[in-house]
Parts: C-alpha cells; structure tokens; sequence
C-alpha cells in the first residue's frame, strides 16, 4: 500500500476513479489509518489492522468531525488494543452501547411528572370507565377558565406536573399533602390515591424504574395530612319518601326529574346513570347495561346488566331522544352535567338536609333492608364487587331473579311514597305531579 502524509490539501483533493466502488488513501504516519472515498459518498477515515490473522476495518469518521491529529490518535489506539489482544470492534461497540444507555438515562431523568403522567393514560385508559379517566384529567387540569368566563383552578396533582421524575420525593409529596389538606382534602386524597398508582405503574416500567426506588407518595405524613374521608350518612328515610318523590317530580326539568327518582329506584352510581345509552336499554328483555365505574370490575365488557322494572320504565320511555343519551343535554350532544344544585333543590323541599345524588344511591342499599333483601342481590345490582367466597364462586344470579327482588323493591318504595302506579300502562304515559320549582 502506497503510504503518504496527511494534509488537510491531499484528504480534500482525494476523490475515487468513477470505475471503482471505493478507494484508499493511506497515512505514513500513522499505521492502519487511511482514508475511504467512493465515487459518490463522502469520504470517511477508517483503521484497518490484522488481529488475529485477519484484516479488520473500522469507520472512525468524517474529516469534517474529526481533525488529523484526532484521527491518527484514534488508528493507534485501536492498534495498541491489538497488541494486547483486543478486539477493537468490540471495544467500539461497547462504547456506543454506553453512550447510548448514557442518552437514554439523560433522556429519562429529563422526563417530567407530566410527560409520565400522559404515557400512563395511554398505557391504562382503555381499562377504564369513562369517569375514572374524568378523574385523572381533572386532577392534573393547568388553571384556566371555563365556557362562561370564570376561572378554573388547576387540579390538585398540577403542582408536580412539571416536576423531573427523578427529583420527586417523599417530602415534596409531604409538603404538597399538608397544604392541598387545608385548601381541599377530598379532592387531594383522591388525587393521592391516583398518583400513588400512577408512581407504582412508573415504577413497574423500563423506562422510569431506576428513577424510582421507592414510592415517594406511600408515605404515612402525606396519608395523615390528607385526613381521613368521614362517612357519609345522607340517606332517604322511609318516612321522607313522599316528600322525596313530590319534590322531585316537581322540578321543571323532566330529564333532571326522571334522573333523580331512577337514581333512588336503581341504585347506580351518579356517573353510571349518565352515561346510560338508548342503546343500554332493553325493553324486550326488561335489561338496563350499565357501565360500571371502573371497567375492570365490570364484568367482561366492562358492563354489569340490571332489571328495567315497570316504573323506572315509563320514566325513560317518557324522556325526549334528542341524542344517543337517555338523560340529555338540550344544547350539547352529551349527558346533562350532574345536577347538584337541582338535588339540593329537591333536598331542601323535601326537608333532607345535605342530601346528596351519592346519597340516593346510598339509600337504595339502606332502604332495601325493610324487605330484608338479599345483600348480594343489592350489591350486585349496585355493582359491588362480592365480599365473600361463596359470593364470588357459588352464586350466580340470572336477571330474572335479580328482576323479583328490584321489582318488589321499586313497587315497596312507590307504596311508601303513595304513588298510584299501573304497571301494565303504557311506557311514557306518567302524569307528573307535585309543584314545580
């Protein structure tokens, strides 16, 4: 091989004969580096040395990256690893693989709370119900304002949104718990509850496990600054169900009525029952489907199925189809929003102080207690997951059976409550009664 010295002049004016696929042009000074030129590429410094009886070759770079000087340093290097015995492919592969673990680590130390939070919703969503993933928006929501002007205050896990994974700590947790416990603790132990998760999925994932040893929001001081959530006694006695059901019936909204009363007589989840369907309801088969909450816990389709008894019937069948929701909005193409205040209208007349739409669905399992239903019937129309062996693996309800009890349930509640029902009329016929408000 014919040898010259390197100089920026002979590398630039170094080009390829166009009948060959590459030429060489080798350095005097420095044994084993040469320089690599095709007819049409650019041209690239190279070492080749023998190891081991064979000829080996390795791209070391551009011109434009690497000078001379660096260029002849790195050809020696690579022969001394020969003289010892090493392969220096080898040694070129393990420093790229730690460089790029290198990249990799700085990339994930970079990732923010944020950043995670929204692979996390990618990886888990489609698990969950349409109000779980509600919640997790809402926790991390930015500040902003809403549709008629008004402010909106960011969410209570919003703090640590643009936090580094990797500087998240039990004491910035602690110190976020402590003042998010003051201003709004429910919101905030839901909020734990839901990054405490998020932190342990985090932790289970390639990507951010070395960035978490622990969780750094299981912590006691955290849990005890959040308090604990006091229980909740809100209930419909039996004697308040006549002025229950005429202040319901009596408020202007039928859609609003109909949600209300159906939420007593079902014992759905305030959520549930606004996102029930036309589609969810069978009247051939007397079958509402009712997506639970959490679609784990549902059954495989992330549903449970429940009676459609006489009365809840005519209620619905009484409803306007503006669109695929059965308790509509009359402007937007969505379920009506919770309406709370509307309960606290009914509340108020019918002289149930703080009762709440939860508070319906908590009267449903209290009120059930008077027929001595079954506890697993109700926990199975309310969507409860069984709390016993023989509940989860030795009984199975059809839907007519659960059908006997929800209707003599409804028809009990409806007795209490002095309303005159035929349950053989027609679906839709219901004559409100009551003052409206």
């Amino acid at each position: 091989m014919a040898k010259v010295r390197f100089t920026a002049g002979r590398i630039e004016g170094f080009s390829c004969p166009p009948d060959k696929k590459q030429a060489f042009l080798w350095d005097a000074d420095s044994p084993g580096l040469g320089l690599r030129k095709t007819p049409t590429g650019k041209p690239a410094f190279v070492f080749q040395g023998l190891y081991q009886g064979r000829y080996i070759r390795i791209t070391i770079g551009s011109p434009e990256a690497w000078p001379i000087p660096d260029a002849q340093a790195k050809a020696r290097e690579y022969q001394r690893l020969i003289d010892a015995g090493v392969d220096p492919r080898s040694q070129k592969k393990e420093a790229l693989a730690a460089a790029a673990q290198s990249q990799a680590r700085q990339a994930a130390e970079a990732v923010t709370v944020a950043e995670a939070w929204q692979a996390y919703i990618a990886d888990r969503s489609p698990y969950w119900g349409e109000y779980h993933q509600r919640d997790h928006a809402r926790q991390i929501r930015e500040p902003g304002v809403n549709s008629k002007g008004k402010p909106t205050p960011a969410g209570p896990l919003y703090f640590f949104a643009n936090t580094r994974l990797a500087d998240l700590t039990p004491i910035l947790v602690e110190e976020w718990a402590k003042r998010e416990g003051r201003e709004r603790p429910t919101q905030a132990r839901l909020g734990h509850r839901l990054f405490k998760t998020f932190l342990k999925w985090c932790s289970e994932q390639d990507t951010y496990r070395e960035l978490l040893r622990d969780n750094p929001a299981a912590t006691t001081t955290a849990r005890k600054a959040l308090g604990r959530a006091k229980a909740k006694t809100d209930v419909v006695l039996k004697e308040q169900l006549p002025t229950f059901f005429e202040a319901a019936q009596g408020l202007t909204s039928p859609v609003i009525s109909a949600y209300i009363q159906t939420l007593l007589l079902t014992g759905a989840r305030p959520g549930e029952l606004l996102a029930l369907k036309w589609d969810d309801i069978n009247a051939r088969w007397g079958s509402l489907t009712i997506r639970d909450k959490d679609e784990s816990k549902g059954g495989e389709d992330g549903t449970r199925t429940i009676p459609l008894t006489p009365y809840v019937h005519h209620l619905l069948a009484s409803l306007p189809r503006r669109s695929e929701w059965v308790f509509s909005s009359d402007t937007l193409n969505q379920p009506v929003s919770p309406p709370r205040h509307r309960m606290g209208d009914v509340a108020r007349v019918a002289g149930i102080d703080g009762l709440s739409l939860h508070g319906l669905r908590r009267s449903f399992g209290s009120l059930s207690e008077w027929l001595e239903l079954p506890a697993g019937v109700i926990a199975q129309i309310q969507g409860h997951k069984p709390s016993a062996t023989a509940e989860k693996h030795y009984r199975v309800r059809p839907l007519d059976l659960l059908r006997v009890h929800a209707e003599r349930y409804e028809a009990w509640i409806l007795e209490q409550a002095g309303i005159e029902f035929d349950p053989s009329q027609q679906p839709g016929a219901l004559r409100v009664i009551g003052q409206s408000f």
